[in-house]
């Protein structure tokens, strides 16, 4: 048994002990928290998070904003089972880098050996070195630093020192991609007069091929300038129209002068289908080629491979195109499984079916007038780009035949330019409409601005059917009439608008639309500060109630860089439009929001004058009374006494402001008859001149579809009817006449009156001709 009060004093002692470990503790970790960093970032402070708000984080850092979630599932939903297994070799790369040295060799080198052998005899390249990398401009940057290597062989040891008695010298077409050159210059430590690019053909043969014969005469001269050619960059399609270049020519040139010939493009793809083309098959006889695996099969993440011949690995090692390190080969484990997975009929398959996409948009591209393809066979182009064009052959057709000898181009100086800017709307318009087409703009150095369709860089990741292409077509359809119905009101547009008073055309040949109008303020001397701020006002305002009407055109302030400030811009029309009654709309628009706008402006000056005249005759009034009522009544006490012996009774004076006229009047009349005068009524607002009768369901700015022969024709007859119905209105009485009371004619009465002046009315009539009867309309127009 345990003393009672022993086992309540070790009780005690334990909870004292714990107080004292409590606090001891408590002030270490207020020691900690005093001395703790406090530029730790927020994700990283405490102990860390859990895995599923990271991976919340990641996946709301993956969707961004509500509105591009959309095209953000879309993609991702693309990425079948051959993605799945390419972002599974991503994670077994990490996982497979972890193993032990001897282990982890005999792995990589069987990767890697298998992958390149399989790459070699997919795409006819043998007995070939591979090389994997991230960056698609890697590889090219590699091969030549294996070629300063091979051609200076005292570039190991004394470095750039050797370049200074034979300057290298690299050739790449034209047609590259933008920036290679300089990016392989600044790279590879090289001037940029290294860098020589070689221009296409310019009288034969494909715009977009190196020009072989002007590529002799510019190595010749570098040779005997004592330059040393050292690499040539070739096209198997190029990155804007996908042509290939003269490939066996260009090799027996590079074999003439001792030159490393490398190969790139979309084109390669084709390799591994059973019929090539003769351009294309050329490519198996370079020194080195590119292949983007990853945007021809769907495959997410997969590095580009760079295929090579060379004997000397020890000259590769140097150069980077060969590793020593295991990790390094892993590069490869991604597309080691994908291509196991897909097998060679799935990559075949992939490759074929986007060639059968291209072939089946250049077929429909052939049967639509006004668009212009640019491909370089027919029969196997796997890129199609093609463009809006209105030959002038078809302009002419579509002109009115009694103006066709008088109308000149309307956009001989700026057709360029304006095809162009319509060229970028239909290519976003089409993108826009059919994102699985994967569509795209492209700036081309002849043709300028087109439209491209290369199925091989996008069918695989959009997932881009036979249905899509059609789509495609329709919408193209569909799209047409609208480019040519607005290049051809362009011009009328503009005229109409430079005779139309108010009214001031800007020219802006980025605009994809009918053009860009301002109305002109008409300033009265005022500062350039006080007239801009006037003028935005007003535009403003008038883009306001532009896009208040019923009507399919589309206003708007224009792009948001670049565009001129204060106009208005109309967008893309159709043929039915009323180019007059819309540049009329506009003015009238315009006129009356400046009156209005000049109503309001002078309203407070106005105001302000009538209350100092109001001030002034109210104080001449008040001295008035004064001296009608004495000096006596103005007494406090006599005043009172002689106001109640003798009354004074006036009548009160005031004034009112009427803002309408714009006058002080007197309250006299109000007085008497206990109501206030309404005043005299405002003026009527300006309405357009062009207002018409409209059919049911008719909009604003249409007109009905006929030719222009027939419209001119009925124009003077529509005019004439104008005029008789006017001719039959009952006359106007003047102010001082009176009309008799109609009850007293009998209906037979009525009846002989009506063909009575029927008949004069036409009698009349048929005198005029449509020119008279045009002149008489602008006499009641005028009056």
């Amino acid at each position: 048994m345990v003393d009672p009060t022993l086992a309540e004093m070790g009780k005690n002692l334990n909870e004292a002990m714990k107080m004292l470990e409590d606090s001891q503790r408590k002030a270490e970790e207020e020691n900690e928290k005093k001395y703790a960093r406090k530029d730790i970032p927020g994700p990283l402070q405490g102990s860390g998070q859990d895995m599923v708000s990271i991976l919340q984080l990641v996946q709301n850092l993956m969707h961004g904003e509500e509105e591009e979630e959309a095209s953000q599932a879309y993609r991702l939903q693309n990425v079948g089972e051959q993605g799945h297994m390419a972002l599974l070799g991503h994670s077994l790369a990490a996982y497979i880098s972890v193993l032990d040295r001897e282990r982890l060799r005999k792995l990589t080198t069987r990767i890697l050996s298998d992958t390149t052998l399989w790459l070699c005899r997919l795409f006819r390249y043998e007995n070939g070195s591979a090389y994997y990398h991230e960056d698609d401009r890697e590889g090219l940057l590699k091969i030549c630093r294996l070629v300063i290597h091979t051609r200076y062989e005292d570039y190991t040891i004394e470095g750039f020192n050797v370049l200074y008695t034979k300057q290298p010298v690299i050739y790449i077409s034209s047609a590259a991609r933008t920036g290679l050159g300089q990016a392989l210059c600044n790279q590879l430590g090289l001037p940029l007069s290294c860098m020589c690019r070689v221009p296409c053909n310019t009288m034969f043969g494909s715009q977009h091929q190196m020009d072989v014969a002007l590529l002799d005469r510019v190595i010749k001269d570098d040779v005997e300038s004592g330059k040393l050619p050292l690499l040539l960059v070739a096209n198997a399609g190029t990155p804007g129209a996908g042509h290939t270049d003269k490939l066996g020519r260009l090799k027996e040139l590079c074999e003439q002068y001792n030159m490393w010939l490398h190969v790139e493009g979309v084109n390669l793809a084709t390799l591994a289908l059973g019929y090539v083309s003769s351009s294309v098959l050329a490519a198996t006889k370079c020194d080195s080629m590119t292949l983007t695996l990853g945007s021809w099969l769907g495959l997410p993440a997969v590095p580009a491979v760079t295929l090579y011949r060379h004997e000397d690995p020890s000259l590769s090692l140097a150069a980077g195109l060969t590793s020593s390190q295991p990790v390094e080969k892993l590069r490869a484990l991604p597309l080691w499984l994908s291509l196991q997975y897909l097998g060679h009929d799935g990559i075949v398959e992939r490759i074929k079916h986007a060639s059968q996409l291209s072939q089946r948009l250049l077929e429909n591209l052939k049967n639509l007038d006004f668009i212009k393809t640019s491909v370089e066979d027919e029969l196997s182009s796997p890129v199609v780009v093609f463009k809006f064009f209105w030959e002038y052959s078809n302009r002419d057709q579509t002109s009115h035949a009694a103006q066709a000898s008088t109308i000149q181009h309307p956009i001989i100086s700026n057709e360029r330019h304006i095809y162009d800017t319509f060229n970028q709307w239909l290519g976003e318009q089409l993108a826009q409409l059919v994102p699985a087409s994967g569509v795209d703009v492209v700036e081309l150095e002849d043709e300028g601005t087109c439209v491209r369709f290369s199925p091989l860089m996008t069918s695989a990741v959009l997932g881009t059917e036979i249905q899509d292409v059609d789509q495609l077509v329709d919408c193209l359809k569909m799209k047409i009439p609208v480019l040519t119905s607005t290049l051809q009101l362009r011009e009328e547009f503009e005229q109409e608008v430079r005779r139309t008073v108010g009214l001031l055309y800007i020219e802006d040949l980025s605009w994809p639309g009918l053009g860009v109008v301002r109305y002109n303020y008409h300033s009265d001397g005022k500062n350039d500060g006080k007239q801009e701020k006037e003028l935005e006002k007003i535009n403003m305002e008038l883009l306001k109630k532009l896009n208040e009407l019923e009507s399919d055109l589309t206003f708007s302030l224009g792009p948001e860089f670049g565009g001129q400030k204060n106009c208005v811009y109309i967008g893309m029309v159709t043929e039915d439009l009323d180019v007059s009654e819309l540049v009329e709309t506009i003015a009238a628009t315009g006129r009356e929001i400046e009156e209005n706008s000049r109503l309001l402006e002078n309203m407070t000056e106005v105001v302000r004058k009538g209350i100092q005249e109001a001030q002034l005759q109210l104080q001449k009034a008040n001295e008035e009374r004064l001296l009608e009522e004495g000096l006596l009544r103005q007494i406090p006490v006599v005043g009172s006494v002689l106001n109640w012996f003798s009354p004074f009774q006036a009548s009160p004076k005031g004034r009112t402001f009427n803002l309408t006229a714009g006058s002080l009047e007197s309250t006299e009349s109000t007085y008497v008859s206990k109501a206030q005068g309404t005043g005299t009524t405002p003026p009527p607002t300006p309405t357009s001149s062009l207002a018409k009768q409209r059919l049911p369901g008719q909009k604003i700015f249409k007109r009905s579809l006929r030719s222009s022969d027939a419209f001119s024709e009925t124009s003077s007859v529509s005019h004439c009817d104008d005029l008789e119905k006017m001719d039959q209105r009952p006359p106007t009485l003047s102010p001082g006449q009176e009309q008799g009371p109609l009850e007293t004619e009998t209906p037979e009465e009525q009846k002989e009156v009506a063909q009575a002046t029927t008949t004069d009315t036409e009698d009349i009539q048929s005198d005029k001709s449509p020119h008279d009867c045009m002149k008489v309309e602008e006499q009641e127009s005028q009056r």
